[in-house]
């Protein structure tokens, strides 16, 4: 944000109730969606916002830091240029953090989360089959080549499972499909571990049915099959879910 003095307070009017967070938050996003505000700019000093709104430092504080929570504020220390607070773009954190816990919360039936997820995934196979680079493709494999390590545990290939369902999702090229992807994959990380540690013993077959599933998606996007991408991913994550957890998905 540029200027000083009187420009500096443009759009900054007071609240009609004191001491309330979440009226400051409203001022600040209102201030974001009517373009006033952008990525990278500065917002007033805590002390300044608050004398603008008409509201306690607190309450300009506590706003700041749950739209912190949210990753639309960037909060920094010091004097320097990358002090004070700023907006900032981290929507794959905000939505991973928000996901995670509803999930947690069982907020959100599995059967739903999963079939948000072959929506969303199907997508990305298609997209990545038609974009994908050859450094994205070769990173690919050299995740399913970890996979496939003999000494490559539940707990290392879940999270390399992770990894490759996020690569083939940013191969694609679609950032907010990416980015729900993501977070969708990563709230489901401890389900999953937690589901792979309840097999025992049944947990080698499906892991190898698992290592076969991905290197079928991979052959697609290699070949460039947009249909057969898209295909393949759904089918790998029904096939998980009716093996690991018992349950078909719609």
């Amino acid at each position: 944000m540029t200027g000083s003095g009187m420009d500096e307070r443009a759009g900054w009017r007071p609240v009609t109730r004191a001491r309330t967070y979440e009226l400051v938050i409203d001022r600040v996003e209102e201030q974001i969606v009517s373009g006033q505000l952008g990525v990278g700019d500065r917002l007033p000093p805590e002390r300044d916002l608050a004398q603008m709104l008409g509201v306690s430092r607190a309450a300009v504080r506590e706003a700041f830091r749950a739209l912190e929570a949210q990753g639309v504020l960037r909060m920094a220390v010091g004097t320097g240029p990358d002090s004070g607070t700023t907006v900032a773009a981290l929507p794959s954190q905000a939505l991973n953090r928000l996901l995670r816990l509803h999930v947690a919360l069982a907020n959100f039936p599995i059967a739903d989360v999963v079939r948000a997820r072959i929506m969303l995934e199907r997508e990305s196979a298609r997209n990545a089959a038609q974009r994908a680079t050859e450094a994205e493709l070769d990173e690919m494999r050299a995740l399913l080549d970890e996979m496939d390590a003999p000494d490559c545990d539940r707990e290392r290939f879940n999270d390399l499972d992770t990894r490759f369902h996020v690569a083939i999702a940013e191969a694609g090229g679609n950032r907010l499909v990416a980015d729900m992807t993501i977070a969708i994959r990563e709230s489901l990380r401890r389900p999953l571990l937690a589901a792979f540690d309840e097999l025992g013993d049944e947990w080698y077959p499906i892991a190898e049915g698992l290592r076969h599933d991905h290197r079928q998606i991979h052959k697609a996007l290699l070949a460039g099959d947009a249909a057969d991408a898209e295909a393949q991913v759904e089918r790998h994550i029904r096939s998980f879910y009716r093996s690991a957890w018992r349950q078909d998905v719609d």
